[in-house]
């Protein structure tokens, strides 16, 4: 992926040195291996599932809580490390892109801010925690992200590339446009009145919906700047198929429950993120008005 050198976005604060942890887990006075927690982690940010539910299953703890240990970090990670300004510079591209978009259809895009963190932090949304994996905080508009996230995705499911990981940060982008076009406060209330799996199903389509928004920004981004190289669309599309729903399920409980799917499969996360990038067209990502997903 071609990023450097293009604009660094000021919208980006680096709070790592502010969190109160980033050790690693202690499970009933072990510790788990890095393929467990990065199941673990991975899980609860895509799945929706506590990540103590997930470790515990690995830990044949059935379902008791377990107890997690964290050590402060011993110094402030530098301001201008490689990762960060990478994080900068995708950031700031899509805020050139959806600003773009937004003129376009005559509107105003606002652009989050995104908080780099390690360990924990307090969000408007609740507390925020490395275990999570990134998210998108809609009460504060913000993007939060632990960058071992990048380490476990390459560690544990042989994701790697630059532009899988700015992916990661243009699908959370996407749940923000989602929240300025008042797409995700409209379904919280449907699922708010519907049955689990029902919810299950909206939540579906809601994030498919932002792996298509990823693909937009991808799009525009190429068009205008030239960032895409030989082999990021493959990464891209690894990364969507690695953390497909039922890939996840499978790998962590060894079975597949289509029913608690929150994110989509492997082939429907590539499919709308391939829609979004070969069309470029915020209309093309209506998930919520076809039948086939």
């Amino acid at each position: 992926m071609k990023w450097e050198g293009n604009r660094e976005s000021d919208n980006v604060d680096d709070r790592r040195g502010e969190s109160s942890g980033g050790g690693g887990f202690g499970i009933g006075g072990g510790s788990l291996g890095i393929g467990s927690i990065a199941i673990a982690l991975v899980a609860s940010y895509f799945l929706g599932v506590s990540p103590m539910t997930i470790l515990n299953l690995l830990n044949g703890a059935g379902g008791q809580s377990a107890p997690v240990h964290q050590q402060a970090p011993s110094s402030q990670p530098p301001a201008k490390d490689r990762m960060t300004r990478f994080v900068r510079t995708v950031l700031a591209d899509t805020e050139d892109s959806w600003t773009a978009i937004f003129r376009e259809r005559g509107a105003n895009y606002v652009a989050p801010r995104l908080e780099i963190f390690s360990g924990s932090l307090q969000t408007q949304c609740g507390p925020g925690l490395s275990s999570t994996g990134p998210f998108y905080c809609p009460a504060d508009r913000r993007v939060y992200i632990d960058l071992s996230f990048y380490q476990l995705m390459e560690k544990r499911f042989k994701v790697s590339g630059e532009f899988a990981q700015a992916y990661v940060i243009a699908h959370e982008v996407g749940h923000h446009v989602q929240n300025l076009l008042g797409i995700s406060g409209k379904v919280d209330r449907a699922r708010q009145k519907a049955t689990p799996a029902a919810a299950n199903a909206m939540s579906v389509r809601l994030e498919l919906q932002a792996d298509c928004f990823a693909g937009v920004w991808a799009y525009h981004a190429n068009q205008a700047r030239g960032i895409i190289e030989a082999g990021d669309v493959e990464s891209a599309m690894a990364a969507a198929t690695a953390i497909g729903d039922d890939a996840l399920q499978k790998q962590a409980q060894g079975y597949v429950v289509p029913d608690s799917f929150t994110h989509g499969t492997s082939v429907q996360r590539v499919r709308w993120f391939k829609r979004g990038l070969e069309t470029g067209k915020v209309d093309s990502c209506n998930t919520f008005e076809t039948r086939q997903l």
